[in-house]
């Protein structure tokens, strides 16, 4: 399984090395591409696809920011991508399992209301993710020659067809 990520990125890095850690307990081989520009999302896909990845997970802000260009050059490889925001899921990414970021962003208005309120931030309590979503790009697994199984699409908050 390939990583693209940009290391320029705090976030990208720790769960960068978050993931070999855990793919390599699981006995799956890893290889991290970092990615700064444009020109080297495309580079990267060429590569993965070149050295026969499997598939590919885009991670952090910056993946999300150039979703368009790494779901295009995710397609174009033939690579299986999938991220944790759901968002890139429609330009090309195969599926996306994690944190409904816009539910995530209303429930931080209720933080910014206690602090402007008064409370300090210190003293409110940190909350995880409530909800996960599943999305699933059926146009992009028809591309990539790839069945979804029903049980998986059947489970999916968004299918995209």
């Amino acid at each position: 399984m390939a990583v693209v990520l940009d290391p320029r990125d705090p976030f990208s890095k720790v769960i960068g090395v978050a993931l070999e850690r855990a793919a390599k307990a699981a006995g799956i081989l890893t290889r991290i591409f970092e990615v700064t520009t444009s020109d080297e999302i495309e580079q990267a896909f060429s590569a993965i696809a070149r050295d026969g990845f499997d598939g590919a997970y885009a991670v952090g802000p910056p993946m999300y920011n150039e979703r368009a260009q790494v779901g295009a050059s995710a397609l174009a490889h033939k690579v299986p991508t999938i991220s944790t925001p759901a968002e890139p899921v429609p330009y090309g990414l195969l599926l996306s399992y994690g944190p409904d970021f816009p539910d995530h962003f209303r429930r931080a208005v209720g933080y910014v209301d206690k602090i402007l309120k008064g409370a300090k931030p210190g003293d409110l309590p940190i909350e995880q993710p409530t909800r996960l979503k599943l999305v699933i790009n059926l146009k992009a697994a028809k591309k990539l020659g790839l069945t979804v199984p029903d049980a998986l699409v059947a489970r999916a908050d968004e299918v995209i067809e």
